[in-house]
């Protein structure tokens, strides 16, 4: 693949720039005066406050998140072995950060996995881009929010969520490790949740793995003089993170897990 040149062709979702009015909800697409929505579903079915006419509209909800699962155990059922990549989307082009996550992508969709993220920008674009490079299969998984509202260009497979949960569910679903590089609330909320499924064993052999050691080095620090030393975790499960600074390793500890 050519150098900066997205695969135009293969995108599974309109493209658009927030500048031109555009905005993605779901699988919907506004444009215009219509594009200005001010609250999202998940926030329309978590929110509480108003009249109670919820209790008649909620029960039709159930409809419109199964089809959510629906859409999203169809489109990805036949999705290879893959590994998810999560990140900050303020990560800008040019950061080590961007440069690190593509590169840890290319290895990745070098060594046979598709490469899934939350579709977004920043680090999530560089993932894709890297998969991109290296001829793998880039898949986005994005949300409904007021803000990062369509999905990046190096997206081959996209589909767009309303709730989170559904999200959720296919990340851990059809990834068989997840990559967490330096990112805020959303990577940390990812982070965990996948540490409590290993924990718990709801999931078996998936490996976690932390890229920035510079960066992810308070975070270990505290879980284990705070959380390890009042009994509210094992040494085991500090053992269920590894953490990095070289992009082969990252690959290699991925694909151990496999045999």
């Amino acid at each position: 693949m050519s150098e900066g040149v997205p695969r135009a062709d293969r995108y599974a979702v309109p493209m658009a720039s927030n500048e031109d009015g555009e905005r993605q909800l779901g699988p919907v697409l506004l444009r215009g005066p219509r594009s200005h929505v001010n609250t999202t579903t998940d926030q329309r079915l978590l929110d509480h406050r108003g009249p109670a006419d919820w209790v008649h509209t909620d029960p039709w909800r159930v409809l419109r998140i199964q089809s959510e699962f629906v859409e999203g155990f169809g489109a990805l059922a036949e999705v290879p072995r893959a590994v998810t990549v999560f990140g900050s989307a303020r990560t800008q082009e040019g950061d080590p950060v961007y440069t690190q996550a593509r590169a840890i992508a290319a290895g990745l969709a070098a060594a046979g996995f598709a490469v899934i993220t939350g579709g977004g920008p920043g680090v999530m674009a560089a993932a894709n881009r890297g998969a991109c490079d290296a001829d793998g299969y880039s898949i986005g998984l994005g949300i409904e929010l007021p803000f990062e509202q369509v999905l990046n260009e190096w997206v081959d497979l996209g589909i767009n969520f309303r709730y989170f949960f559904a999200r959720k569910t296919m990340f851990v679903k059809y990834s068989q490790a997840f990559v967490c590089l330096p990112g805020g609330f959303g990577t940390l909320d990812e982070l965990f949740e996948a540490l409590t499924l290993v924990q718990t064993r709801k999931i078996t052999q998936f490996p976690i793995v932390l890229f920035g050691t510079e960066y992810w080095q308070g975070l270990l620090d505290w879980l284990h003089s705070s959380v390890l030393a009042a009994g509210n975790i094992h040494e085991a499960d500090l053992a269920l993170l590894h953490c990095t600074d070289d992009v082969d390793e990252v690959v290699r500890l991925v694909l151990e897990s496999r045999k």
